[in-house]
């Protein structure tokens, strides 16, 4: 049909809003509000169609605008959360962890050349050596039993540590110190043994017992010595299994448990950028070369980053099918109203609008639906994110019940992280989807036959 042929006929009626034809009205417009829009008549049409009134097509556009919302909302929610989980989850692994270690599968006595060659890469932020190692410790308390616990120590060189970790910042009781028989023990490991600072702790190391399990085969019956310690510091680096693992001492003292003299087991790299770690691990095997080897905290960590994958993918899957139950309800609002505006329809293909303006007037009203709800979905969703844990301590405190519990996520707050593909991604397939659902009514208009719709008018 010919735009102009509709605007005239339109032009005819005067200020009306309608162009009547028998006992059919045809919605049109006055001729100033006609001037201003430079909408095709399709939009305008399915515009003036959207008007809010008290119908049954009135009440499913709603709902179907609701669940497009509800749809979108949900999704950026949830989406956001698991990302925010992945990150804060990788930063506190990252945390105590470093990006590279470099071993060469016996102790490096010659590790100091080894950091430079390392640490001349313009890719690494620090580089420092370690000893990790089973012991024993054993608490002595003025009264009552000792108790004991068989973490993993850590030899650090304190000067180096604050370039590769987070440790010397998480203190929360005494000070990052770990001089002479001073130790550093994980916040859960205090929680468990009833340590505090000043407290002593007896030390036995995995060499001690071997030494004297030979002594024993011998006819020795030479008990091992422990090495007492003060715990200077407590710390909690936002990881429970870091926290439940490990004590801290100095590289020294952890070089004469193990017997390693002037050796090292490796070498912890923190790089600049965590994600540039698989290029840097290559540039480092060249200029190492082969008889070292390299771990990256993606290769270490990799069961528990890639189940926090897939589960964010599946999340995606599911929750789509929320925004395709929502357009299920698009496509039953355009159906009914095809039906209902079956002579409208036959009169404007009478006047000689074509088959493809038909179809775009109702894909038009499916567009503008999924327009409105994917724009209040987003502003929902961003909203929720913005206020998440204020609503978790308000249903906390109605409730009584917590609904995200330290204990077992090892988070204080609920993480969050709003990611811009993400978040297009939602939006742009949720619009998309609601587009198809109206793609069969608008479908169904566009064939029928002017002859046919206006029978029995």
């Amino acid at each position: 049909m010919e735009r102009t042929g509709l605007a005239g006929l339109c032009s005819k009626a005067g200020k009306r809003d309608a162009l009547p034809y028998g006992s059919l009205t045809l919605p049109c417009w006055p001729t100033s509000l006609r001037a201003m829009s430079r909408l095709p008549f399709e939009l305008m049409l399915a515009l003036r169609y959207l008007r809010p009134k008290r119908t049954f097509v009135s009440v499913i556009t709603l709902i179907s605008i609701v669940g497009v919302m509800l749809g979108v909302a949900v999704l950026i929610i949830v989406i956001s959360v698991m990302s925010g989980f992945d990150r804060q989850l990788r930063d506190r692994l990252l945390g105590f962890n470093a990006h590279l270690r470099v071993e060469r599968g016996m102790p490096m006595n010659d590790y100091g050349k080894i950091m430079s060659v390392i640490a001349s890469n313009r890719s690494v932020k620090g580089v420092a050596p370690y000893v990790i190692g089973n012991v024993l410790v054993k608490t002595e308390p003025e009264s009552g039993s000792p108790q004991v616990l068989a973490p993993l120590i850590r030899g650090i060189d304190p000067r180096l540590e604050e370039k590769i970790s987070v440790l010397p910042k998480s203190m929360v009781e005494g000070k990052f110190d770990v001089k002479g028989r001073g130790m550093l023990v994980g916040k859960s490991i205090a929680d468990r043994l009833g340590l505090s600072v000043g407290d002593r702790l007896a030390v036995y190391s995995v060499n001690k017992f071997e030494e004297w399990e030979q002594g024993r085969k011998k006819a020795r019956e030479e008990a091992p010595l422990a090495d007492d310690y003060e715990v200077k510091g407590i710390f909690d680096v936002g990881y429970y299994e870091f926290n439940d693992l490990f004590v801290v001492c100095s590289l020294a003292n952890a070089q004469d448990m193990y017997e390693l003299e002037d050796s090292v087991q490796g070498l912890l790299v923190m790089l600049h950028d965590p994600d540039r770690v698989n290029e840097v691990e290559r540039e480092l095997r060249a200029a190492l070369g082969a008889e070292f080897h390299i771990t990256t905290w993606v290769r270490e960590n990799s069961h528990i980053m890639d189940a926090l994958l897939v589960e964010k993918n599946v999340m995606y899957y599911l929750l789509f099918f929320i925004v395709l139950v929502a357009a299920f309800g698009i496509t039953s609002a355009l159906i009914t109203f095809v039906v209902q505006k079956t002579r409208e329809i036959g009169m404007l293909k009478a006047l000689g609008a074509t088959s493809g303006q038909v179809m775009w007037l109702f894909l038009g009203q499916s567009l503008m639906v999924g327009l409105l709800g994917v724009l209040a979905g987003y502003g929902l969703g961003m909203l929720a994110v913005s206020y998440r844990n204020e609503f978790l301590q308000f249903l906390r405190r109605a409730t009584g019940f917590e609904l995200f519990p330290e204990s077992i996520y090892g988070f204080r707050e609920l993480p969050a992280l709003i990611v811009s593909q993400d978040i297009l991604v939602i939006c742009g397939g949720s619009l998309l989807i609601c587009l198809l659902a109206g793609l069969l009514p608008a479908w169904n208009a566009g064939r029928l036959r002017p002859v046919e719709a206006l029978r029995y008018e």
